[in-house]
């Protein structure tokens, strides 16, 4: 069975992606269960290079296929952000999801409703030689003032998908897996994954 390395610690990330990889006839390892310790500084200007930046540290490592992604919230009321910085928008130290999702609150307060935001993630599949493979899913929706929800992470609990009238912290898993902008860049990379299973 061909083995992948899922390039993350963030356990709500992995979940996501396991279930969604759980069919393919695939090992999926993590960092953990090589011993592998390696921080990769998120330092590009775009999703897609910093996916890449810690695919190919780890892949070069591992020597295993691995799989990272980037991904971020865009609210059109902010010009975009916080975008890349998504995972770093607020100004405190080792803030929580909590502190995030309160400052981006704080920065929309004032302005017009509807918040109409959509989520973005490009997933990078790299060798061990280095070549790499992009992939790429959003998810449209607006931000609202109140979380609503305990499934999620992030800014799940304020994301609302208005066509379900739920947040995506309120969506099961498997709803989740259909819908969101993680679930699509993984689903687009399926078919070049089984082509490794092959």
């Amino acid at each position: 069975m061909s083995k992948i390395l899922i390039a993350t610690a963030n356990r709500g990330k992995l979940h996501e992606i396991q279930t969604l990889l759980a069919d393919l006839p695939l090992t999926l390892l993590i960092p953990a269960d090589l011993g592998l310790a390696l921080e990769v500084a998120e330092t590009g200007d775009t999703y897609a290079l910093n996916a890449a930046l810690k695919a190919t540290a780890f892949a070069r490592l591992s020597g295993i296929l691995t799989l990272a992604d980037d991904s971020g919230l865009e609210v059109d009321a902010l010009g975009g952000l916080p975008g890349v910085r998504s995972a770093r928008f607020s100004p405190l130290p080792r803030a929580t999801d909590a502190d995030r999702r309160q400052y981006l609150l704080q920065q929309l307060a004032g302005k017009a409703r509807p918040w109409t935001a959509h989520f973005h993630c490009t997933v990078a599949l790299a060798e061990p030689g280095g070549e790499v493979t992009y992939f790429e899913g959003d998810c449209p929706g607006e931000i609202i003032p109140h979380e609503r929800g305990d499934n999620g992470f992030g800014y799940d609990p304020i994301f609302l998908l208005p066509e379900r009238g739920h947040t995506m912290a309120e969506l099961s898993m498997a709803d989740k897996n259909r819908l969101s902008h993680r679930a699509r860049a993984i689903t687009a990379a399926i078919p070049f994954l089984r082509q490794q299973c092959g």
